[in-house]
């Protein structure tokens, strides 16, 4: 809920070429982002929320901002290039469809849509609006080790990439939660929710840009006390060029990790294969995560990312929105990554 990783300031503009402004703030994500965006020289001009402690705790974050009277002032502002949001689940799009007709690019937290709908809307805002739709895929865009991995599969070292697998456990936290987190509606489900980051991750590591999911199944196992909340679910889906991939997902993180959650990510490739371990080495001595485990005709080899890539994401979107580019991630993969998280929900099998 409060992750959100810093790195080293790495600004790709001068303090006022690019003003961006935070509306809505309910889920944490929104400080990831607003890090990532400053740290690649993003000025961050306005906050605003309805309520009012977020705020007051915001600004102890980044004081540099101002608190805006309402979100027309924030929206209106003709200094601001882009809205950073991170509304409600089932409330991003139509922010997001305000913040594009009032001239803004949008940068929302996952998941950026719980209907079909809202998708199809913000497709169309984004065809007669000309402005960027962008999500915050964090779990690749804000993990070293991530980045690096796809540098790795990139330059050929494991070869032709024909599946990929993904583990995205979480630590629940209830008492931490909003109430709308367990509400169904608001949230979306978990293949929507917290699935949108494996979509995206394999869309990504497969250089896929269609799939169809060939089965996917949730349940609600273990927290009868939230009935609408779904702590399991798995999908399984086929690249529109042949490549296989499978994640599960869950909110069963145990108290002894020592961390939110041991996310993990296989990458097959035809001549070897790479496993990430994001957040955590289990039962080592290493704090801290980015851990990338490579084999292939070669050998195997250990890398720790830390520290080597940074989060080029983030001045990349900053660039592309002042140039009218798409080197960050297309509007049409950002998109691609939730249909099909959406799909997968609708579809699903409930087993419990």
């Amino acid at each position: 809920m409060n992750y959100a990783p810093k790195g080293k300031p790495q600004p790709v503009v001068k303090p006022g070429e690019f003003v961006f402004s935070a509306v809505r703030l309910d889920h944490g994500h929104i400080y990831g982002m607003c890090n990532g965006l400053t740290e690649a020289g993003g000025t961050l001009k306005y906050v605003y929320d309805p309520d009012e402690k977020k705020v007051e705790a915001f600004l102890k974050a980044f004081p540099q901002a101002k608190a805006a009277r309402s979100e027309e002032e924030a929206l209106g502002d003709p200094e601001t290039h882009m809205i950073a949001g991170a509304a409600i689940t089932s409330e991003r799009c139509a922010l997001g469809l305000r913040a594009m007709n009032a001239g803004k690019d949008y940068f929302t937290d996952k998941a950026p849509f719980t209907t079909l709908e809202q998708l199809d809307s913000a497709k169309k805002a984004v065809t007669e609006t000309g402005k960027k739709y962008m999500v915050y895929y964090a779990e690749r865009l804000h993990d070293e080790g991530s980045i690096l991995a796809g540098y790795i599969a990139e330059s050929g070292e494991i070869g032709k990439v024909v599946s990929v697998t993904g583990f995205g456990p979480h630590r629940l936290g209830a008492p931490g939660r909003p109430a709308w987190f367990f509400e169904r509606e608001k949230y979306g489900g978990i293949l929507c929710d917290i699935g949108s980051h494996q979509f995206e991750q394999f869309l990504y590591y497969a250089k896929e840009e269609d799939a169809v999911v060939t089965s996917s199944r949730i349940a609600n196992f273990d927290h009868p006390e939230y009935p609408e909340l779904e702590d399991f679910g798995d999908a399984q889906l086929t690249g529109k060029n042949g490549a296989a991939g499978y994640f599960k997902l869950d909110w069963f993180t145990p108290d002894g990790l020592r961390t939110w959650g041991d996310g993990r990510m296989f990458i097959q490739g035809t001549k070897g294969f790479i496993e990430i371990r994001k957040y955590v080495n289990l039962a080592s001595e290493q704090n801290g995560g980015g851990h990338i485990f490579v084999v292939n005709d070669k050998g195997e080899k250990y890398v720790n990312a830390v520290g080597v890539t940074g989060y080029p994401f983030f001045g990349q979107l900053i660039l592309d929105c002042l140039n009218r580019t798409e080197n960050a991630m297309t509007q049409e993969h950002a998109f691609k990554a939730a249909e099909l998280s959406l799909q997968a929900q609708a579809k699903a099998v409930r087993l419990k």
